[in-house]
């Protein structure tokens, strides 16, 4: 399911899946802008959004006003899981790769994060390439082929330190994943 064609907004996707994740966890807004990476005008109108139809609640506390899921709202439980799936298929599918070899780095974008993107997985480290095709193939249910980049440590650290655009464009994404980062010091 593509949760992002479902509910219009990248911004909208991350609150909810937030929220539906925590749903005994109060947020106020400021904490949710730096949590989820985006701009205060776009959460704000995004958890406006989301009162309005009484999937949240809020209330003032010392001065902030904080934000939790509304339990009764009438299709919490169907949300809740769509969520909770979404997210477990996705872990599995990284725990399998992270048994298919030795994996440095592993992001998660375009397919796995239900938006567009140049490719759909990022590896860096030493992994068979075509193993990796047949288990994305045969284990990852998509009506496109799984596009994906692998990468020796060296050459994944050399286009850093060179600013390549496509390694920058997909760490600087906030709404990719990087699900797997043993070369947190060369990221800086």
């Amino acid at each position: 399911m593509n949760l992002k064609r479902l509910f219009t907004s990248g911004a909208r996707v991350k609150l909810l899946t937030l929220f539906l994740q925590k749903p005994d966890e109060e947020f106020f807004i400021r904490e949710l802008t730096r949590r989820l990476d985006e701009q205060i005008n776009s959460v704000r109108r995004e958890l406006d959004n989301l009162k309005k139809l009484g999937l949240l609640r809020s209330r003032a506390k010392n001065r902030r006003k904080f934000y939790i899921v509304n339990k009764q709202f009438p299709f919490f439980s169907e949300l809740h899981s769509i969520i909770l799936k979404s997210i477990d298929q996705n872990q599995q599918v990284v725990d399998k790769i992270l048994k298919m070899g030795e994996v440095d780095f592993l992001l998660l974008s375009g397919h796995f994060m239900q938006k567009a993107s140049t490719v759909d997985l990022l590896l860096v480290g030493d992994i068979n390439k075509k193993s990796l095709e047949e288990f994305l193939e045969k284990e990852v249910s998509s009506d496109e082929p799984i596009r994906f980049t692998v990468m020796t440590r060296e050459d994944f650290i050399y286009r850093i330190n060179c600013n390549d655009r496509f390694i920058k464009e997909l760490l600087t994404d906030g709404e990719n994943l990087i699900a797997h980062n043993q070369l947190s010091n060369a990221l800086g």
